[in-house]
């Protein structure tokens, strides 16, 4: 659990993370490498990792100042723990492409009061029962990210709703193009970078938003122009 404040001035780097890590930022800094694409940080953003994950900036001799608070953990503090089967749930883990989380105002604070009493736990003397309450913690703290980031779904959602109208053209003019003989017709990756969006992005912005994932939608599509093909084959 570290304040910003007590390690000020970073230097730049570019590192592959071991541990799952939030990033709760409280100015705007300049782009950075994320994944397979750039980050653009915005005061208030909510920046998550997980071990693999490649992110900072090339080492160029250079400093930076941030505010604001990191939480990282490895992942054998979770090991045998229920918070062990229940991170898949937590899918902003996923994101390879510029997805940051936008806190509001009073999301943030609930975050940093978290984050409070997460570093107060660590600094205890007392270490009865310390281990069990640290992940406790992170899952209250993971929670709170979830519902942070549903909301994040509900205030998109004219952005949404732009993003599945895409979609549906994306699908025409893929078939119209007949690129399904060279691609094949799995093509929700091809979607979501048309979209400029993650994968795993595309996929729960499209179930939040109709309750179906991008491929029954897809194989829906893909099933209409068979119906449509085979009646017109029986017309002629």
């Amino acid at each position: 659990m570290i304040p910003y404040k007590a390690v000020i001035p970073i230097h730049n780097s570019l590192n592959q993370y071991e541990v799952y890590a939030l990033f709760l930022l409280e100015n705007n800094i300049d782009e950075l490498n994320y994944g397979m694409g750039k980050y653009d940080y915005q005061a208030g953003t909510l920046i998550t990792v997980a071990p693999g994950q490649i992110g900072g900036r090339e080492d160029d001799g250079n400093t930076f100042e941030i505010k604001g608070w990191a939480l990282l953990f490895h992942p054998d503090l979770l090991r045998c723990s229920a918070l062990e089967n229940k991170m898949e749930q937590f899918s902003f883990f996923s994101y390879q492409i510029i997805e940051a989380l936008s806190m509001a105002e009073e999301e943030r604070e609930t975050l940093k009061c978290c984050f409070e009493l997460l570093k107060d736990e660590l600094e205890n003397e007392d270490k009865t029962n310390q281990e069990k309450i640290i992940v406790s913690l992170l899952e209250v703290i993971l929670n709170y990210c979830l519902r942070f980031y549903n909301r994040q779904f509900t205030t998109r959602k004219f952005e949404n709703s732009d993003v599945l109208a895409r979609f549906e053209q994306i699908l025409i003019d893929y078939y119209k193009n007949n690129k399904q003989l060279e691609q094949g017709i799995s093509i929700v990756e091809y979607c979501s970078g048309q979209l400029f969006l993650s994968t795993n992005y595309f996929g729960d912005l499209v179930k939040k938003e109709t309750g179906n994932s991008p491929n029954h939608f897809i194989q829906a599509f893909v099933l209409d122009k068979a119906k449509s093909a085979l009646v017109a084959n029986h017309s002629v």
